[in-house]
């Protein structure tokens, strides 16, 4: 299924938006910079959720205690610096000076020590970091020390992890939440504060510069890491569902800066020399088919393989970016495109000839007979929606009882939490796309977990792909690193865990009058209006 041609009825759309659309407010121009984010902002606790737009949150108002930086090499930020000794099992960090979170109270040991320990146990690399902690300890307000069970390289990676639930650091209060619970105040010491009094989910995300934040005192802006020098006082997020109201707002400068443009508006958007589009992150995104292992019919591990020959990822990235391959990547595995682990073992079942008849004949085989299944994806964010829609039109030709249940992303994000079968509220698939540096690796591969029930939404349990991710953290050089990474995806190839859709470039449009901007994700640091 092919995204619908849009470009003749959005070109007249267009022109009707700029004149009839919501009118935004227009504060000082050099002082307000206008977004509209991928989707709604709909929870604020980056560590309970691994939604991209919660993580953008995150980063707005959060620090860490090391940033990464474009080339996946850890520097400290809220860290001055680190001492390693006794044979590198204890690892002790000092703060920097003048870290203050939003309420005006100083960042102290006694604060990080905590939201280190909520993030260990919710994110992946936090969970192997903490399987080779003895402890995690306050020595005094400027310093903490982990003490390891053995020496763990990865320890400034992990804790300077870009992707889905970082190690931000909050207030003490806030840190002691339970993980498995949302954080309902947003106060972090980053360079942005969080407006709550402006807070209106479905609409608007407001933020003001914070005076107090004291940036890195050198280094070259790099994805998280290096100076976070914010240059405007106040940042709006404008939830606008529309992509044409969207695009006209963002050529007539009611708006500065446009994140996920679908294909049909990029092609207008190139037309005008105020505006001007860029690859958001300079590798690919790569698409996801993820199953609900925990209840029929996805349990069967010979129905999940059955869908392999009737998978067909340029339909699915052609739906997301438009039909030039240039925009695109097929013959995608379990590791990002152009990164050093990304590899071709075992992939015959996606690249070869494709056939829904075969995949009919497969399901068969496989014992199905009908039993219901759920679907459930969004409505207003451009990946998952485009992939969720070819997704619904294959399970129809594929003959499952489908129930198809599409909703907005904040909704899509609550209800995939659920444990229940079908019968009682539950889903059995969804779509859903990852960042570059989110599949680069197995520290942070959220999906590529096969650890039951603490595992990402599907709870798959793969005993075997626990231990290469284990034997992978142990790796002495790149090349055993890869040879792990060729058998992990093996066994991810028989096993799915979940099946890759294929990978795309992500495309942003910005004023031009916009410079400076951090590649890699949304980031509000750095970028000025010349």
């Amino acid at each position: 299924m092919k995204r619908r041609d849009l470009i003749t009825t959005a070109g007249a759309t267009l022109g009707a938006a700029a004149l009839s659309g919501p009118a935004l407010s227009q504060p000082a121009q050099n002082r307000t910079l206008k977004f509209v984010p991928q989707a709604n902002l709909t929870s604020l606790d980056p560590i309970w959720t691994t939604a991209n737009i919660t993580r953008n949150h995150g980063h707005m108002i959060y620090d860490s205690l090391y940033g990464m930086d474009a080339e996946f090499r850890p520097q400290p930020q809220m860290a001055a610096g680190h001492v390693v000794d006794q044979d590198g099992k204890r690892v002790t960090i000092t703060l920097r000076d003048g870290l203050k979170f939003h309420d005006g109270e100083p960042v102290r040991a006694q604060d990080v020590v905590p939201s280190i320990q909520r993030w260990m146990r919710r994110n992946p690399f936090g969970q192997q970091l903490a399987a080779a902690t003895d402890a995690v300890e306050v020595v005094d307000d400027k310093r903490l020390v982990f003490r390891l069970k053995k020496p763990f390289p990865l320890l400034f990676a992990a804790l300077a992890q870009v992707s889905n639930s970082p190690a931000f650091i909050m207030p003490e209060r806030l840190a002691r939440t339970d993980p498995f619970q949302q954080v309902r105040e947003a106060i972090g010491s980053g360079p942005f504060r969080f407006k709550a009094d402006e807070y209106n989910s479905g609409s608007r995300v407001v933020y003001t510069r914070n005076a107090d934040y004291v940036p890195v005192s050198s280094g070259t802006p790099s994805l998280t890491a290096g100076p976070k020098v914010a240059h405007f006082d106040r940042v709006e997020w404008h939830i606008i569902v529309d992509a044409a109201t969207s695009a006209a707002a963002l050529q007539t400068g009611e708006i500065d800066w446009y994140e996920q443009p679908p294909p049909e508006i990029q092609m207008l958007l190139r037309r005008n020399r105020n505006v001007k589009l860029e690859a958001i992150d300079p590798l690919p995104l790569t698409g996801i088919l993820r199953f609900n292992h925990l209840h029929p019919p996805f349990d069967n591990k010979r129905l999940r393989q059955a869908i392999l020959p009737a998978i067909n990822q340029a339909d699915f990235m052609s739906a997301v970016v438009g039909t030039n391959a240039a925009d695109y990547r097929t013959g995608v595995g379990f590791f990002t495109p152009g990164t050093p682990l990304a590899n071709d073992a075992a992939m015959g079942p996606l690249t070869g000839p494709r056939s829904v008849d075969r995949a009919r004949a497969l399901m068969r085989e496989a014992g199905y007979t009908n039993q219901p299944m759920r679907l459930i994806g969004p409505t207003d964010i451009l990946a998952p929606s485009a992939m969720t829609q070819v997704g619904a039109d294959l399970v129809r030709r594929l003959g499952f009882s489908a129930d198809i249940l599409l909703t907005d992303w904040g909704t899509t994000v609550q209800r995939r939490t659920s444990r229940e079968p079908v019968e009682r509220g539950g889903w059995s698939m969804l779509f859903t796309a990852f960042s570059s540096f989110d599949f680069a690796n197995p520290a942070a591969h959220f999906p590529l977990r096969g650890n039951g029930t603490n595992a990402w939404f599907g709870w798959p349990t793969i005993p075997r792909l626990e231990e290469l991710r284990d034997a992978w953290f142990d790796a002495p050089d790149l090349a055993t690193e890869q040879r792990l990474a060729r058998e992990m995806q093996v066994v991810a190839m028989d096993e799915l865990p979940y099946i890759p859709v294929g990978a795309y470039m992500s495309t942003t449009a910005l004023r031009s009058n916009l410079n400076g901007r951090v590649g890699g994700l949304a980031l509000f640091w750095g970028i000025q209006r010349s």
